[in-house]
């Protein structure tokens, strides 16, 4: 349905899904689950990163081999709820570098509101995998972004573990460059902005509020 669209579907990714789409999930599990899950959506989105042939020596011999080339990714959750990604994508790539985007939705216009913004120098030469558990309405992903090309990002990806069609939608409208790499793709929005089915609001569910 959407050229900017992919969807990790995965054994593991669609049980993992469903067992942190359920209401009676732990905070703690809840949290694994998001690690874990991440980790896997990161391993699709980072799968065709450039490398470099490197020379080495094996306990038994000298060969070469392959590591990746160019500057370090850099990552950038959106605040707060894009923190719970952090942990499973660094896992699978240590070094990336880590910004942040401080944004939160207005409950009544449901329109974000931006209060923070920091990350790694040298723009123009990484590639920034932007982190959100929901992508909904779609609106601060698109004002993350926007802030992000603003400051001379040029290669950018989205990774999130619900999408709504609504949201992926808005990304295409104003941001076409830009995949989304998703764990699963739901039915529609509600008149609220959440996401329907869903697993409620994911920054309440990893921290433990209200």
């Amino acid at each position: 349905m959407f050229p900017n669209l992919n969807v990790i579907d995965h054994p593991l990714v669609r049980h993992k899904i469903t067992k942190l789409r359920e209401k009676s999930t732990a905070t703690r599990d809840f949290k694994s689950l998001v690690h874990e899950i991440s980790m896997l959506v990161a391993y699709e989105a980072t799968s065709d990163l450039p490398l470099e042939e490197v020379d080495l020596e094996t306990p038994l011999e000298r060969t070469r081999g392959h590591q990746l080339s160019g500057k370090k990714l850099a990552l950038v959750p959106i605040l707060r709820a894009g923190l719970g990604m952090v942990g499973g994508v660094t896992e699978l790539v240590p070094n990336a570098r880590v910004g942040h985007i401080g944004l939160y939705r207005d409950e009544d216009s449901l329109n974000p509101v931006d209060y923070y913004f920091k990350i790694p120098g040298d723009e123009e030469d990484r590639l920034f995998l932007v982190l959100d558990p929901m992508l909904a309405t779609g609106g601060s992903a698109v004002s993350a972004i926007n802030t992000l090309k603003q400051a001379g990002s040029q290669r950018i990806r989205f990774l999130c573990l619900v999408a709504a069609p609504e949201g992926v939608q808005a990304m295409l409208d104003k941001h076409p460059d830009v995949q989304i790499y998703a764990a699963t793709l739901d039915r529609e929005l509600d008149d609220r902005g959440y996401i329907l089915p869903g697993l409620g609001d994911a920054g309440d569910r990893l921290f433990g509020t209200r």
